[in-house]
């Protein structure tokens, strides 16, 4: 996601590179780079003080981008390198609210919470003005585009527009006439007039010559921008029927306007997904916070309250892509798709997000009127079911073209509907639980599957409950499908599981073991099997037939949330509301890998039809996509494996045919020191081995070296492999430099671990030395005993 965990903080600030191939969100001590085809994100720039980012701005050339946070540094980096270029002290004694380049990219403007505006030479790197005379923060500055006239145009919280002479360092004029803050300021082409956007829902024209309010239009809404629309191109779609200045307002009821300037009429109005609303407060969710032009890519972009940012073509406000920048807490996910090329997720809101994989472009659709709690998809992937608090289940089509629409909806809970499943079969039932206690049943009319077109017409068709049954005392939290659609399972905070017939919601039995509630009910896609998990930390497997505990899985600390087999039925997969997931192998019963891939509960958990990739969501705002690497894995060790075989034959070639080079170098690849030994021993067999040692270690290279060093030291410690040992020391120590052995990785650590040794084997060698010679010593004695007793007898 593009700004995670930053609900409190404002995006107004994103802006585009010119190319529209890049954008840029502040989030927190970040500032995060988005590559706008796929919707990756590419890198972070971070600030090294860990202070939250106040402004930045990104040069009109696209090579300079400054950043300005709470520690009054401004940060100049390269960021396509994702390199910090230059650190200086922003002089404002209150943090940097706003910030602008000139046209030419070489000066800079920072508007400061201390009501002054300093502007930076980027060249010569100084401040060269230091404007005074604001009144509290200055939270807009521009360059007049015509950079011959050098001036600066700024508003603070006095809502007047201060005009700066840069060749005197004064404010010339002051134009009066917004009685709210002033959110952007347009210049037309020829550089003489001015179009200004306030909170005081108004938008007023200036005439730069006079310096005096042309004109005055009531928007009636809060604007936070106004975009002059190009002179050149056609808009006519938009209402622009004549020649003269129209331009774009962006504000706090969420749509996009077009204005004749002439007339003071709106010309156009943006068609929306959701009802608009006269008040404000309302209409706040919807809120469009920026708004701007990209005429290289012809597109209008837009970002909202909710941190969605959404690309429209310019001429004629088509949406194009949108991209969500935060989601709140996370409640379920699932594939969607026939080729599961899309997810479709539940956040802390009335509205779903259906996001397309392969570039994040986001489709939000409207329809529910309280927070969804919960998804689950059919079989083909093409419709889905939601369920929300407000008591009511919608179901949902994807068209070919990938465009979702709603397609029906059914009433009739007494509570919030918390728990929703499909049929499994055929796209032929829903059934529900809620807050209420009762599970229903919903026929879905064949006619459905076909009314993704009608529905756009007619609106979705009305669902009415076949069957109610009060299920359990207490809330139900799950409810399950069997894989042949004649069985329910049902999970309640009674600590009870039912299993119910499908569809006349008769009893068949209780499950019965659990300590808490239980949180999740699935069935098992190979065996007449049920899993159940529970806030008392356990999983459990029941059988169908006599409804017993067949087996108890231990190990989460926290409530588990969520359960699914994977692995064609031989595996489960679990989730904790400690953000922890756990791989259970069902038949040993160990828990065979544990991933930390969230910081908080994890609601929602799905496997895709391939049953090679998982998608996990948490109440910590993220999305995460896990794949399974198993037969990959397992691929890559049986190649290594036969690559190890193949190398261990060419070695034991290579000995026989007493090519000791290339076995050395062979052996020291594979990283097998008593191979390396093996090999030094059968040249020092040779009748002149030590001569062909010398010259099969002088040809070695530096690494390889360095690696038979790091061998030697081991060899040293045994008394029978430390001639061959001594031997190679005394080979590095002969052909190389004692400069080029201080070279050498670990050189020091390989002395200290040899000079102990070394000197415990001289030892030996001394006392075994001493004692030959007195052998020697007694059988010199020996032999002169023996010639003087044959001396004797001859005389």
């Amino acid at each position: 996601m593009l700004c995670r965990g930053e609900s409190s903080r404002s995006i107004k600030e994103d802006e585009c590179s010119r190319d529209g191939k890049f954008m840029f969100c502040p989030c927190g001590t970040k500032l995060n780079v988005i590559d706008v085809e796929t919707g990756s994100l590419l890198h972070s720039l971070e600030q090294d003080d860990q202070e939250d980012i106040t402004s930045f701005v990104l040069s009109p050339d696209d090579e300079v981008l400054v950043t300005g946070s709470r520690a009054l540094l401004l940060k100049q980096w390269n960021w396509r390198e994702n390199r910090c270029v230059r650190t200086w002290k922003a002089v404002h004694i209150a943090p940097v609210a706003t910030m602008v380049f000139d046209s030419t990219s070489t000066l800079l403007a920072t508007g400061g919470c201390d009501s002054t505006i300093k502007i930076w030479d980027m060249i010569k790197q100084y401040c060269t003005h230091n404007l005074k005379g604001s009144s509290g923060v200055v939270h807009l500055v521009e360059f007049h585009p015509d950079i011959s006239r050098l001036q600066l145009f700024s508003s603070s919280m006095d809502y007047k527009i201060r005009i700066w002479d840069l060749n005197s360092s004064k404010c010339v004029a002051v134009l009066d006439g917004h009685f709210s803050a002033v959110t952007s300021l347009a210049f037309t082409a020829d550089g003489n007039t001015l179009i200004s956007s306030g909170r005081d829902k108004i938008c007023m024209v200036w005439n730069l010559k006079t310096r005096e309010s042309i004109r005055t239009i009531p928007i009636y809404e809060s604007v936070e921008a106004a975009v002059l629309l190009p002179e050149q191109g056609d808009f006519s779609q938009l209402g622009v029927k004549k020649q003269g200045l129209h331009f774009l307002t962006a504000g706090s009821k969420g749509v996009l306007k077009v204005w004749e300037v002439a007339t003071a009429a709106c010309v156009y109005s943006q068609p929306v997904p959701f009802e608009p609303v006269e008040s404000e407060e309302e209409a706040s969710e919807h809120s469009l916070t920026h708004c701007m032009l990209v005429p290289e890519r012809n597109e209008i972009v837009t970002v909202s309250v909710e941190h969605n940012i959404v690309f429209y073509d310019a001429q004629t406000l088509q949406l194009r892509k949108q991209l969500a920048g935060y989601n709140d807490e996370v409640l379920d996910v699932k594939f969607l798709g026939p080729g599961d090329s899309h997810i479709v997720v539940a956040t802390n809101s009335p509205q779903l997000k259906v996001f397309e994989l392969s570039t994040s472009h986001c489709q939000i659709l409207y329809g529910h009127t309280e927070t969804i709690l919960a998804l689950d998809v059919f079989r083909k992937g093409l419709m889905f079911v939601s369920c929300a608090k407000d008591k009511s289940i919608r179901v949902w089509r994807m068209n070919k073209d990938g465009r979702v629409v709603c397609v029906a909806q059914g009433l009739g809970h007494a509570h919030g509907v918390g728990a929703v499943s499909c049929s499994r079969l055929k796209e032929s039932f829903v059934v529900t639980s809620s807050q209420d206690c009762t599970i229903k049943v919903w026929n879905i009319p064949e006619s459905l599957t076909s009314k993704a077109k009608a529905a756009l017409i007619s609106g979705p068709e009305t669902l009415h409950a076949q069957m109610t049954e009060r299920g359990h005392d207490k809330d139900i939290n799950s409810v399950a499908v069997s894989p042949n659609d004649k069985l329910i399972a049902t999970g309640s905070q009674d600590r009870l599981a039912k299993l119910w017939s499908c569809p006349d919601c008769s009893l068949l039995g209780v499950f019965t073991g659990h300590k808490r509630g239980i949180w999740c009910v699935q069935f098992s896609p190979v065996d007449q099997i049920l899993a159940t998990s529970s806030a008392d930390g356990t999983l459990k497997l029941w059988g169908l037939q006599d409804f017993s505990c067949l087996k108890t899985f231990e190990g989460h600390d926290a409530s588990v949330l969520k359960i699914i087999f994977v692995s064609r039925g031989t595996q489960l997969l679990s989730g904790g509301s400690d953000g922890l997931l756990k791989l259970w192998t069902i038949k040993t019963n160990e828990c065979v890998k544990t991933l930390d891939g969230h910081e908080d509960k994890i609601w929602g958990l799905h496997t895709n039809k391939q049953d090679d990739m998982v998608v996990t969501a948490s109440s910590d705002s993220s999305i995460t996509l896990w794949k399974d690497v198993t037969e990959i894995e397992q691929e890559e060790a049986q190649a290594k494996r036969e690559e190890q075989i193949m190398k261990e034959q060419e070695l034991s070639n290579l000995l026989h045919e007493k090519r000791y080079l290339k076995a050395l170098g062979l052996a020291i690849s594979l990283d097998r020191p008593h191979t390396v030994l093996t090999v030094i021993k059968a040249i020092l067999k040779e009748s002149d081995g030590r001569k062909r040692l010398e010259e099969n270690i002088a040809r070695l290279r530096k690494d390889q070296k360095e690696a038979v060093l790091t061998f030697l030291v081991t060899w040293n410690t045994n008394s029978r492999n430390c001639h061959e040992a001594q031997a190679v020391i005394e080979t590095l120590l002969k052909h190389e430099a004692p400069d080029n052995l201080l070279q050498y990785s670990g050189i020091k650590s390989a002395v200290e671990s040899l000079l102990p040794y070394t000197e415990r084997h001289f030892q030996r060698l001394s006392r075994l030395l001493q004692a030959s010679m007195f052998i020697d010593f007694m059988w010199q004695n020996m032999k002169l005993s023996d010639v003087s007793q044959q001396e004797d007898m001859i005389l």
